[in-house]
């Protein structure tokens, strides 16, 4: 995603010079284990320039026992107390990852001077780190030169060091880029920390709530206000590769989809249409949106729109509400709900509207899919038995896996790695919805701090 100058100046990044061999990344299995950390250290030194080396962490989505690496960050070095800022902001990405388990500062042997000299690794092996954060900030004027080092403590080698230069406001945009470049160092996969979700804040009494489109780090700080809360707005989502949104408002007395500008709050009808329009989407290249369009007969379609030349398409054609579409990664197909078949249900279909198919059997009903960013699962909401629930299946259908349950929890909206899904959830009497995360492997879950209330969150791409 295109991030303009004003959000983040003049980011310049470089490599840090190994200062021990580095071994080249891998992508891993499917596995969290923190044993995989070199369980045969000397032989993998003699085979570097043979082979790659493994990961030190490996994910398994399916399992729920998983073990996290522990990790020691120590605070960067600094002369005004920023550097402790930035690493306090690494730690709690890495721990709220639910992969990695920060070692308590109080336990730390060593004490980091210079980062870089090489540490005393056995002052962190003799307390199970098995992988070691240095790094400084320096303030220059009004920028910061950051940099990290992040060593396999048990080898004994330095893994990866980068340094970033921008403006001094932006410390917390680099905290969550070094989590990124240590999370995919370590796993093999990309990270998601420098990344932002859009959502809608929900303020007021429950019988006359206020609801304004926010902004917010995917972590919940630096929360800005997008609309003023005149109108009620719903279903907001990010463009891919522009400072854009797309969302409901009734601004206008009617349901309408618009599109907004992140920086500048400048907002567009999108098309005139006779109906009522809802449940947008972009399309994966930012070309197009999807939405639904309510038909007199209190039926809906699913339409197409160009941003460019604004012709429609339509897209669906039956006596039924076929809502909540979603692209899948490539662009080729789109997954929605539909009633057709008596109660709404999941269905895929080409682009271009061909080939619908009917991909969700299970008791209940089921809603807002979106296709994940990896394009392996589509996550649904699902309602049965008097609960809700949030899942994912695999693009036929197969494999359906329930991540979590409650009075009412909707909306699933995936991280830019197609790893961590947010969504918002009520409980019983408990006056409003709060945004939560949770893994795929159904751990982990967490709750995202919002100002108030909060729903409908939908989480950008990395904005790198």
């Amino acid at each position: 995603m295109h991030v303009p100058e004003r959000c983040m100046p003049e980011l310049m990044k470089v490599n840090i010079a190994m200062t021990l061999h580095r071994r080249a990344p891998t992508p891993i299995r499917a596995v969290l284990r923190a044993a995989a950390l070199l369980a045969a250290s000397l032989a993998a030194t003699l085979t570097l320039a043979l082979a790659p080396a493994r990961a030190l962490v490996e994910i398994d989505i399916t399992d729920g026992n998983v073990q996290p690496l522990p990790i020691a960050i120590t605070d960067m070095i600094s002369s005004d107390g920023l550097g402790a800022q930035v690493t306090e902001v690494i730690a709690a990405n890495l721990k709220r990852s639910g992969l990695f388990s920060p070692i308590d500062k109080a336990a730390f042997i060593e004490q980091i001077s210079n980062p870089d000299v090489a540490p005393q690794f056995q002052s962190w092996t003799v307390l199970n780190a098995q992988a070691l954060v240095t790094g400084r900030v320096v303030q220059e004027g009004g920028r910061i030169r950051a940099e990290y080092r992040l060593w396999d403590t048990f080898a004994g080698q330095q893994l990866d060091g980068q340094q970033f230069s921008t403006d001094a406001g932006n410390w917390r945009r680099v905290a969550h880029i070094i989590s990124d470049a240590i999370y995919k160092r370590l796993t093999g996969e990309d990270g998601y920390f420098d990344s932002r979700v859009v959502f809608v804040d929900e303020s007021g009494p429950k019988s006359a709530r206020i609801k304004r489109l926010a902004i917010m780090d995917q972590d919940g700080a630096n929360v800005r206000y997008l609309t003023n809360g005149n109108d009620l707005v719903l279903t907001p989502r990010f463009s891919p590769n522009r400072q854009e949104i797309t969302y409901m408002s009734y601004g206008s007395g009617e349901p309408r989809v618009y599109l907004s500008q992140i920086e500048t709050g400048q907002r567009e009808l999108l098309g005139n249409f006779p109906g009522m329009t809802f449940a947008p989407r972009f399309s994966p290249d930012g070309a197009r949106v999807v939405l639904s369009l309510n038909r007199d007969d209190g039926n809906a379609d699913i339409f197409a729109v160009d941003l460019r030349s604004r012709s429609t398409q339509r897209l669906t054609n039956s006596n039924s509400i076929n809502t909540s579409p979603s692209y899948s990664p490539d662009g080729g197909q789109i997954v929605f709900t539909s009633d057709r078949a008596g109660k709404a249900q999941i269905y895929v279909m080409g682009a271009d509207g061909s080939g619908q198919n009917r991909i969700s059997f299970g008791a209940g009903t089921y809603s807002t899919p979106v296709w994940s960013p990896r394009g392996d699962l589509i996550a649904f909401t699902k309602q049965t038995g008097g609960e809700f629930a949030i899942g994912v299946m695999r693009p036929d259908g197969s494999g359906e896996r329930i991540l979590t349950t409650g009075f009412l929890v909707e909306g699933p909206t995936w991280a830019p790695n197609g790893r961590v899904l947010m969504y918002f959830k009520e409980g019983a009497g408990s006056g409003g919805a709060r945004l939560y995360s949770i893994d795929l492997s159904g751990r982990n879950e967490q709750r995202i701090p919002t100002p108030n209330f909060a729903s409908d969150p939908a989480w950008s791409p990395l904005l790198q």
